[in-house]
């Protein structure tokens, strides 16, 4: 069973850089993650799930939350199977937990109920 793994939060101040990445447990390595659709999600305190970034299998079509874009860049590193989030230009806003999630089709939707596997998530906090 494909199980989806995100690493890299932690605490950073207003204004930085931090990376998040997204890969398969070691029970499901070999599961190609290159052939899905990956989003990013978060969930601050109090506040329903929204969608961040997104990848398509279609040319590795991408897509933006209008609150990130130009600050947030989601990559794919084929060779590692895995799916990058770089966020640069950070704001206090941008704190909350981050979830990495699977869904098939090309279709680069930043809709939760669109995807099907979701990570346990990782937090990271940007102070001010």
């Amino acid at each position: 069973q494909l199980q989806v793994v995100e690493s890299g939060g932690g605490l950073v101040e207003a204004g930085g850089s931090l990376s998040l990445s997204c890969g398969t447990s070691a029970s499901a390595s070999g599961f190609p993650l290159n052939a899905y659709t990956i989003g990013w999600f978060r969930q601050a305190p109090g506040k329903e799930r929204e969608g961040v970034a997104s990848i398509s299998t279609d040319e590795d079509k991408t897509n933006y939350a209008a609150s990130v874009k130009g600050r947030f860049t989601i990559t794919r590193d084929r060779a590692r199977n895995t799916v990058h989030l770089q966020m640069d230009n950070l704001k206090p806003e941008d704190t909350g937990v981050y979830y990495c999630a699977v869904k098939s089709g090309p279709t680069e939707y930043l809709i939760p109920s669109c995807y099907n596997t979701w990570g346990q998530g990782t937090q990271f906090t940007v102070a001010s």
